[in-house]
């Protein structure tokens, strides 16, 4: 069938802004080929003039004139916002989800006349600036080829990864979807200890940034595990030392595992 638009985006976000941005600035689609829908009178705004993509409050009109459906609600809304098109997705469209925790068993189920070809991903925040990372999954009429149709949306944002068993999913979500929170949570700590110390909020927003920065290169780019590279930094007495003994004994690793881990099932309830 022809449509107007490759890719119709259902919900307006933080989310699908990296994801659209990603797509533009590598020349995957044109403008002209995108289209996004959201109650948001402000949001719609927002894209039309950032990206210069049409933009509706009706789905309807979305799902009819779009190949590949983003669906880019919260998991709390999907069903609702589903409601409104189901009967107007056909098997020749792909329907990518963002959505947390929901499985793509559930995004089929909502399209009971069809085999709907579901993919599944979670990206996170980082694809505003090209270096997202997001974890993808096919559903069970999905095939290698929208696999790959999926991943060369998200591969414009940074990197994309298959997920062969979706029961992983959640711990993508997880790790990489929730991971720029620990990271910046962490920053801020380190920020609020440079200015206890007496470093100013200007040099201190700079050192925690940069050192975050470098940090992240050298992990991604020496090839050496964590572990290692730590070690290199500790010397048996000195500053660094100090400061992991100090961080040790208030169990600051077990507490980020426990975070991790309660990001984990909260991603599972949201998908039950």
């Amino acid at each position: 069938m022809t449509t107007q638009f490759e890719i119709g985006v259902i919900g307006a976000g933080n989310a699908a802004e990296g994801i659209v941005h990603g797509v533009l600035r590598n020349s995957v689609l044109l403008e002209d080929r995108i289209i996004a829908s959201d109650p948001n009178p402000e949001r719609r705004r927002l894209f039309e003039q950032r990206f210069h993509i049409a933009t509706t409050d009706d789905n309807c009109h979305l799902v009819r004139e779009s190949r590949i459906l983003l669906l880019a609600v919260k998991p709390q809304q999907y069903r609702e916002v589903v409601r409104e098109f189901g009967n107007l997705v056909r098997e020749d469209h792909l329907v990518v989800s963002i959505m947390a925790g929901v499985s793509t068993a559930s995004i089929e189920n909502s399209f009971p006349r069809i085999k709907a070809r579901v993919v599944r991903a979670m990206p996170n925040l980082a694809a505003h600036v090209g270096a997202g990372m997001a974890g993808v999954c096919p559903g069970r009429y999905a095939s290698e080829a929208d696999l790959l149709r999926a991943q060369r949306i998200f591969d414009a944002s940074g990197k994309s990864v298959h997920i062969a068993d979706e029961g992983l999913m959640d711990a993508v979500t997880a790790v990489s979807g929730t991971g720029p929170a620990y990271y910046y949570f962490f920053t801020e700590a380190l920020m609020e200890a440079a200015k206890r110390v007496g470093l100013s909020p200007q040099h201190a927003n700079l050192l925690a940034k940069q050192t975050a920065l470098g940090a992240a290169r050298m992990m991604l780019e020496s090839g050496e595990p964590p572990d290692v590279l730590r070690a290199k930094v500790t010397s048996p007495g000195g500053t660094t030392a100090a400061a992991l003994t100090s961080m040790k004994d208030n169990q600051i690793f077990e507490h980020i595992v426990a975070g991790v881990v309660a990001a984990f099932n909260r991603s599972r309830e949201l998908g039950a």
